[in-house]
């Protein structure tokens, strides 16, 4: 799939001249960097700035998030989201956000708690997060990432996970109309059942990318559960610029590959982002320029992913998180960003 291109010219009644489209937002700049969050905060174009663990500070801007995420290296890098001009940022009922040069940046947590369970929950803030995104002009949503607590407890279709994939569903209506955002969902252990959901929102569309060694997620048969999961394998953004890379793990069709064998895994897993590259119309390989994270299921296999990484890809920065993945036989997951 080639990335976007320019949409033809559009005459305006009575005129003879065609008006030109606008061009395409300029990706924002994803990096990892190790800095305080209030200087990160207060540099021009800062988006949002997102913090890892129970260490990271907390802070009333509503462009910083912590995540419930803990990192195996310390101290960890702070990821600093930046756009092209100024920055406007504000609370919306739950929602946190923020905007500039056409992009979008929002965020919620909730309890679940407060409104039963993950389905309810998940329902909820997919409800929130329609409801705040359909009236802005960046309503064009590209990715979006999920983390909840204990992703995996639960036997079949009491298993959180999926019910989490029922309640998006049921929250979200017609928001993904024109086609499913790039997404990620990770189980943390912050010994809270919180969800966190934010995005990644631009005044222009994306292009959705599939990986043509897999099911399609929405297309998985029903023993995935009641509700296939909503997401696309990337999203083109609209400068074709740069990819955003769903959570990307070892399967292959709609099976999960080399159960509890992480060497396997890992192999199989950058099997899938050359060829999601491919898929994509962007140069094979990753580079430094291309942050990763990587999600992993047991903290005794950090070592060996890190590794695996390093040797591969030396020189990408990565961020190395303690995360469960959406399915209990699998031990690492890869998302991230890939600049053209």
């Amino acid at each position: 799939m080639a990335p976007l291109s320019f949409r033809p010219a559009v005459m305006i009644q009575g005129s003879e001249n065609p008006q030109p489209e606008p061009m395409p937002r300029r990706a924002p700049h994803i990096s990892y960097r190790m800095t305080d969050p209030a200087r990160a905060l207060d540099e021009p174009g800062t988006l949002a700035v997102f913090g890892f663990g129970a260490d990271a500070p907390l802070h009333q801007d509503p462009r910083w998030l912590r995540v419930a995420l803990e990192p195996f290296e310390e101290p960890a890098a702070l990821e600093v989201w930046q756009v092209d001009g100024p920055v406007r940022h504000g609370h919306d009922g739950p929602v946190r956000w923020s905007d500039g040069d056409g992009w979008l940046f929002a965020a919620l947590e909730l309890d679940e708690n407060d409104h039963g369970g993950p389905d309810a929950t998940a329902a909820k803030a997919y409800r929130l997060l329609h409801q705040f995104v359909t009236n802005r002009a960046e309503h064009h949503v590209l990715r979006v990432w999920n983390y909840l607590d204990a992703i995996n407890q639960g036997e079949g279709d009491d298993e959180r996970y999926k019910r989490f994939c029922d309640g998006r569903v049921a929250g979200m209506g017609d928001f993904f109309i024109d086609g499913f955002p790039a997404a990620t969902a990770i189980g943390h252990h912050a010994g809270a059942q919180q969800l966190q959901v934010y995005l990644l929102a631009s005044d222009q569309p994306g292009t959705a990318v599939e990986n043509p060694r897999q099911t399609s997620a929405w297309r998985y048969p029903r023993q995935y559960g009641r509700t296939p999961p909503s997401f696309a394998r990337a999203t083109i953004l609209p400068a074709g610029d740069a990819l955003a890379i769903s959570g990307t793990a070892a399967v292959v069709g709609h099976a999960s590959a080399h159960a509890d064998d992480l060497q396997q895994q890992l192999l199989e897993t950058f099997t899938n982002l050359d060829a999601l590259l491919r898929n994509a119309g962007m140069p094979s390989g990753l580079d430094t320029h291309s942050p990763l994270k990587a999600y992993v299921r047991c903290p005794g296999d950090a070592a060996q992913v890190r590794r695996f990484i390093h040797e591969r890809l030396p020189g990408v920065p990565v961020l190395l998180l303690h995360g469960d993945i959406c399915r209990g036989e699998l031990l690492v997951e890869i998302d991230g960003w890939r600049y053209a």
